[in-house]
């Protein structure tokens, strides 16, 4: 499949993984997705080491060690979804005015790969804007260990969808859920980008804040989720079929307790 160049703004275009255990997480993650990695130290941030996941030649998503501040509010190992924008500035002075909040008081620039600021949207989820300099995110997707999907489970999808709307200029479509929900997805020139739905009742209960998942690819979701068991993950949602989308997904928790879903072709 041919590398991708660039992303148009409204799009989730990275991810990357805040755990508790980075060597055990990337091996973990080589033996699930078949990544290499990059390390990269970053001197000014106490030392921290960015490992860029390689998949198939291209960056595909990255790991690093949780802040201690997050742990220290309990802020559990999690994967972070970022969407590309034009202009970050410009952005992050209309957060507030879309009814979200600024994370970052204001954009910073990650060394020459790009600049980006952090918010909090009006139902409470967390997501990174990112203006590409000399990285433009994943330059591979939806091939086995790439970004499939990102998708937002909110108490309010109608307030969630109205702010990335406002904020970015992205479309927003719904369809019909086979239990009788709806589901909806933000589109970028009429092209489905993410897809946003009501927080599930059991996850509710247990007062699972709103949050962005990430969906890898892979070859087999029932193969890979096996895998991913063997390794100490515990399942999430065993694997099911999306006829509308003819997809196969599942969704687990890895050893560190960050959350992660899994997506191939239906059969």
């Amino acid at each position: 499949m041919p590398k991708i160049e660039s992303y148009k703004q409204g799009t989730p275009s990275w991810t990357d993984l805040a755990t508790t255990d980075q060597d055990a997480a990337k091996s973990f993650y080589s033996d699930l997705f078949g990544w290499t990695y990059e390390d990269n130290a970053m001197d000014d941030m106490g030392g921290m080491v960015y490992s860029m996941a390689v998949s198939d030649g291209s960056y595909a998503a990255a790991m690093f060690t949780q802040m201690d501040d997050e742990r220290q509010m309990g802020i559990p190992p999690h994967w972070n979804v970022y969407m590309t924008v034009e202009e970050v500035d410009a952005i992050a002075t209309r957060v507030s005015e879309n009814g979200g909040m600024l994370i970052t008081p204001e954009p910073f620039d990650v060394y020459d790969a790009g600049r980006m600021i952090v918010a909090q949207d009006p139902t409470g989820a967390i997501i990174a804007l990112w203006q590409k300099k000399n990285h433009i995110g994943a330059g591979v997707q939806s091939e086995h260990g790439s970004i499939a999907w990102c998708e937002l489970l909110t108490g309010d999808p109608e307030k969630a969808i109205k702010f990335y709307e406002g904020l970015l200029g992205v479309g927003s479509e719904t369809y019909p859920m086979a239990d009788g929900g709806e589901y909806h997805v933000l589109t970028v020139d009429g092209v489905a980008v993410a897809g946003v739905m009501q927080m599930p009742e059991h996850l509710s209960a247990m007062n699972v804040p709103p949050h962005w998942s990430t969906y890898f690819q892979v070859d087999d979701v029932d193969v890979a989720l096996e895998k991913a068991k063997a390794c100490g993950s515990q399942v999430a949602m065993e694997p099911m079929d999306i006829p509308e989308a003819g997809r196969r997904i599942a969704f687990f928790m890895d050893a560190q307790g960050a959350g992660v879903g899994l997506m191939s072709p239906a059969a």
